[in-house]
């Protein structure tokens, strides 16, 4: 296929910068190529940061990256750098600092301007085309950030030291004299459920995210204590989340976050950790309440991972994206008169049991959630409750095959490091409480591909796609990995995970751990962060 445009992107790894390497935007990867051509020329640096799962990054790309005009202003006044931050979580993690400081809320897409230098003076998060909802237009404030870099350049170097200065004493906060304690963790967990939403699950109100460890921390103290509150803020908030839009009640696995509090309307996108993580969260919630409710989601969650996330060769993949077909969310909505066609003489039943309306709640079609109980089906249609159960195990069954025959969301195959620690984790805690010995033979699989493809001569690299394995791990590589092995050393007693454990841990502290003050840095500060 021949394209108009083709800019330096094309050589990348990532799917994320791929689909941006034929915008007419000439975009740069993060490096020393960008920085030292926006020296040379004395632009400032248009950094864009996002992930390939993102459904408003497709947006902007869409309304202004593919734009010709925009691009050409951009072009003319900016050198422009694109950075997937699933690949430099540490450059992400910088900027939506510097944004905050700013006084901006972070998130994606996120949009930096920077000096030639590197330095932070002004961003965002996503810009329209033009004028809207009260956000100025990407065009005008190309022009105003062009114009406010050629005239008052003194004023953008003061605000640039001040950003730096408070960069800088995030860094260096002292470290505790005295050791972390239990007294703390109680602190933690007590302040933890004051913020709770005991209606409807969850923490605060919309956007609501899983909030996977709070929960976890939660589900800690109570079986350390005994308290029956902090059970009941995990076990409302697991409860909701399964029955709400969030999960995916046909294929199994969970969206990002909700954008009500009641987890029914989410983006759509799906993210290996947040399933690595959850799936363990219902497992450990089935262990403490011996709900199988919990063990059945978990395991759909499982399920659609290896389902739509494994690699043959081993290892997941980083994320499924919102959309498909250039709409959000079109592959896991339906029609009521789509439910009809597919669960004939059952449909009033399933209907009811996922509130499928005429109307539907979300633009016009419906994302499908529990809205009816067992019992209260039974007794609507007076139905025995196990007839009921079978209805909809068949109708599930029946709109799951019909949904394969849908364009599936992209899939970015990125396999990350870090990513895949949390989910051997998982599978190797499903092992624990199924006994499957699959779940276990997948964990080891992933471990096994880790350490072929992604470390070699004490060195753990982040990523690997097609072959290419590139980019230093970070601390979250290390510690997540390090626990993963752990994890498989504690079922299997192979000595070589041990083995693998110790040079791992060495190799972190000898990398990341400041001297100094104590901690560890999040990355090795040798990949031309600047």
């Amino acid at each position: 296929m021949e394209y108009k445009h083709t800019n330096n992107l094309i050589d990348e790894i990532s799917p994320y910068l791929l689909q941006h390497s034929h915008n007419p935007v000439d975009w740069y990867p993060w490096g020393e190529t960008a920085f030292n051509k926006a020296k040379l020329e004395n632009k400032p640096v248009f950094l864009s940061i996002g992930y390939s799962a993102c459904h408003w990054c497709h947006v902007m790309e869409k309304e202004s990256f593919e734009n010709e005009e925009i691009a050409a202003i951009m072009n003319k006044y900016f050198i422009n750098i694109k950075v997937d931050r699933e690949e430099r979580p540490d450059i992400d993690e910088l900027f939506q600092y510097s944004l905050q400081l700013f006084g901006g809320n972070g998130g994606w897409p996120l949009t930096i301007f920077l000096t030639p230098e590197g330095k932070p003076f002004f961003g965002g998060t996503y810009f329209p085309p033009e004028d809207r909802q009260g956000i100025k237009g990407l065009p005008d404030v190309l022009h105003a950030v062009a114009e406010a870099y050629r005239d008052r350049r003194k004023e953008i170097e003061t605000t640039t030291i001040g950003i730096k200065d408070i960069l800088i004493k995030i860094n260096n906060k002292t470290s505790f004299e005295e050791d972390l304690n239990i007294s703390d963790l109680d602190n933690a967990s007590s302040k933890i459920l004051r913020i709770a939403d005991l209606t409807h699950g969850g923490f605060g109100t919309a956007p609501k995210f899983p909030n996977t460890t709070q929960l976890a921390l939660l589900l800690k103290y109570y079986k350390r204590t005994g308290e029956p509150l902090y059970l009941d803020a995990v076990k409302g908030t697991l409860h909701s989340m399964a029955e709400g839009g969030i999960y995916d009640q046909i294929g199994g696995g969970f969206h990002r976050y909700s954008v009500d509090e009641r987890w029914l309307i989410p983006h759509f996108e799906k993210m290996l950790y947040d399933n690595a993580l959850l799936s363990r969260l219902y497992l450990d919630a089935c262990k403490v309440t011996s709900d199988p409710g919990y063990k059945s989601i978990a395991e759909e969650t499982l399920n659609y991972m290896l389902r739509e996330m494994y690699h043959t060769g081993g290892g997941f993949y980083s994320s499924q994206d919102a959309d498909s077909e250039g709409e959000e969310g079109k592959f896991f909505v339906w029609s009521k008169e789509e439910i009809e066609s597919v669960t004939g003489d059952d449909a009033e039943i399933i209907c009811r049991y996922y509130g499928v309306t005429e109307d539907g709640n979300f633009e016009g079609k419906n994302i499908l959630h529990v809205d009816r109980g067992l019992k209260a089906l039974a007794h609507e249609f007076d139905i025995p409750e196990e007839r009921i159960r079978k209805i909809l195990n068949s109708g599930k069954e029946a709109l799951f095959t019909k949904r394969e025959e849908r364009t599936k969301p992209f899939k970015d195959t990125k396999i990350l490091t870090g990513w895949n620690g949390l989910a051997v984790s998982a599978f190797i805690e499903a092992y624990n409480v199924t006994g499957k010995d699959s779940y276990l033979d997948t964990a080891k699989t992933t471990l096994n591909f880790i350490k072929s493809e992604l470390y070699g001569e004490d060195k753990l690299l982040h990523e690997w796609k097609e072959g290419v394995s590139k980019g230093n791990a970070d601390i979250n590589d290390y510690a997540f990995l390090i626990a993963a092995i752990i994890d498989m050393f504690e079922v299997s007693f192979d000595d070589e995970y041990l083995l693998w454990t110790e040079q791992l841990a060495g190799a972190m502290i000898d990398v990341f751990l400041d001297k100094e003050r104590g901690g560890f840095y999040s990355s090795a500060g040798d990949d031309n962060v600047k």
